[in-house]
């Protein structure tokens, strides 16, 4: 499946989705967005281990194009920025890990597209921005990931500077796992993936789902919601077969992966367990 400006390519359990709109910096453009999106979805629904985001040309993305954002009107600005929260949404909802290929410069929009990916590495080359306390237009949706990740002044250096982050320090404030030399940067991204998507495929997919519905909760409501995660999850095929197998002494033989895409078919919602841990409640097996 290939779009105009988007190309995706299956190589055994592995999709890479790659940004291709090097004459306009890899701009996230509405229709680039919807692209990727699409691209997402259409992997988190099938049998696929991982995905791999990277980009051609010499700028891995420049956010938001201003040729398109000064001719919006405020409701095709709201409509833009609900597009690309959809994607950064899409980005961490499908089961499958995502790990993001940074060989150039990310900034703003395309800097928070790094963030948002579940892993990240980038090459000694690249560099990471949030450029809008430079100009007029600050950039408040891409400081939402990247604070998620760097912590409060350290994004806010960022934001409030717009001055670039290099690709060692990137790694070393943790908006990416790790900065390798430029001709060792495919090899990295395999390995790390490969190793990321080891195991049983089901129960990483809810892994990576039930940690982003606890991470923004406070510790109570988080140990709520990931009880009751982990005790539905203990009752499935593959929990089964890997504790059978450690206690056998075996190798696991795990099932082919089901998408799970909504965690409220396994257990509640995280703003349950939220008002639960509020409301006083004590967790209690389900009857």
């Amino acid at each position: 499946m290939a779009s105009q400006h988007v190309q995706v390519e299956r190589d055994g359990d592995v999709v890479t989705v790659t940004l291709d709109h090097p004459e306009r910096r890899n701009a996230l453009q509405l229709d680039v967005i919807d692209q990727i999106t699409e691209a997402l979805t259409s992997v988190g629904g099938g049998d696929a281990r991982g995905v791999v985001l990277a980009a051609e040309g010499p700028v891995f993305s420049a956010g938001h194009d201003f040729a398109e954002l000064a001719m919006a009107d405020l409701a095709a600005a709201r409509h833009l920025f609900a597009a690309c929260t959809r994607l950064m949404d899409t980005v961490q909802s499908i089961p499958q890990p995502v790990v993001a290929r940074v060989h150039a410069l990310a900034t703003a929009a395309g800097c928070q597209l790094v963030a948002t990916c579940d892993l990240a590495v980038a090459a000694e080359s690249a560099g990471f921005a949030i450029p809008g306390g430079r100009g007029g237009l600050f950039c408040h949706t891409p400081l939402v990931a990247v604070a998620r990740n760097v912590g409060r002044k350290r994004a806010l250096e960022m934001a409030l500077t717009g001055d670039v982050v290099d690709a060692r320090t990137a790694a070393e404030w943790g908006l990416v796992n790790r900065c390798v030399p430029d001709g060792e940067l495919d090899a990295a991204v395999a390995d790390l993936l490969a190793r990321a998507t080891r195991g049983s495929a089901a129960s990483k997919g809810l892994g990576k789902q039930a940690f982003y519905a606890q991470v923004g909760l406070d510790q109570a409501a988080a140990y709520a919601h990931a009880i009751e995660v982990m005790a539905a999850a203990s009752q499935t095929p593959d929990a089964r077969e890997g504790m059978a197998a450690f206690l056998e002494k075996r190798p696991p033989r795990f099932g082919t992966r089901a998408p799970a895409r909504n965690l409220t078919s396994v257990t509640e919602h995280p703003e349950q367990a939220r008002a639960r841990v509020e409301g006083g409640g004590r967790w209690r097996p389900p009857s």
